[in-house]
């Protein structure tokens, strides 16, 4: 074979090469990953335990009404912690946003509180979902909210960082961001920042402040929080 003949083939052969990567780079665009969905009848134990609660005895009205996740169904102090209000604790352990949209007939709007403090979004986030959705939530659950009670005061706890959840720091500092932003535009929605103050100087979260899971905080950690929320509450 002479050297011009096994150049040409040289290539031919890159060029097949080169085809064959632009072929494969032209292919379909990936799908996006869908939303991870969550069954809020996982909650239904727990909220029938709330209503049989009101049942036998009927909630203060005009209380400071706590709804959430972990954070807040496991505040076994917040009454306490707050005494200069009537405080009503809805939370829900392990909850999305999404669930406390589901079960706002049952554990928010039977009562006639003054002002509601959520804290959702740590689970949704962890689970995949991504901050636009968290965002997209939160929404949804002010709106509804407001059609009810077109003027009632909503207090929004910021997703907070954890040892446990380092990874997802990022996504939850977006999801904070966005809603932020959102808030920012709404007369009776407030941001409580608690995501700052519970970092330490290098950035990660403070050691001291969490219980042996690194994700729910022992009482330095919700002592951090009392403070924020007070402040944002006019209750110092």
């Amino acid at each position: 074979m002479t050297t011009s003949k096994c150049i040409r083939l040289t290539i031919a052969s890159f060029s097949l090469i080169l085809f064959s990567i632009v072929i494969c780079s032209c292919g379909p665009t990936p799908k996006a990953t869908p939303e991870p969905v969550v069954d809020p009848l996982r909650f239904s134990g727990k909220v029938a335990d709330y209503k049989a609660a009101d049942s036998l005895k009927k909630p203060i009205p005009n209380s400071l009404l706590f709804v959430g996740s972990s954070s807040i169904d496991g505040w076994k102090t917040l009454a306490q912690d707050f005494p200069e209000v009537n405080i009503l604790n809805r939370g829900l352990g392990g909850s999305h946003m999404s669930d406390l949209i589901y079960f706002l007939d049952d554990i928010v709007f039977p009562y006639r509180p003054n002002a509601i403090v959520v804290y959702e979004g740590d689970n949704d986030i962890a689970s995949g979902k991504s901050p636009e959705k968290v965002l997209t939530d939160f929404n949804t659950f002010t709106t509804r909210i407001f059609e009810k009670w077109p003027n009632i005061p909503i207090f929004f706890i910021s997703i907070k960082p954890s040892l446990a959840r380092i990874e997802h720091m990022g996504n939850m500092a977006k999801a904070n961001a966005l809603i932020k932003a959102r808030i920012d535009q709404q007369a009776t929605v407030f941001y409580i920042d608690v995501y700052n103050p519970m970092l330490g100087a290098d950035g990660t979260p403070l050691k001291d402040i969490f219980g042996p899971d690194g994700l729910h905080m022992n009482e330095a950690g919700y002592a951090l929080w009392i403070k924020e929320i007070k402040k944002e509450l006019g209750l110092e």
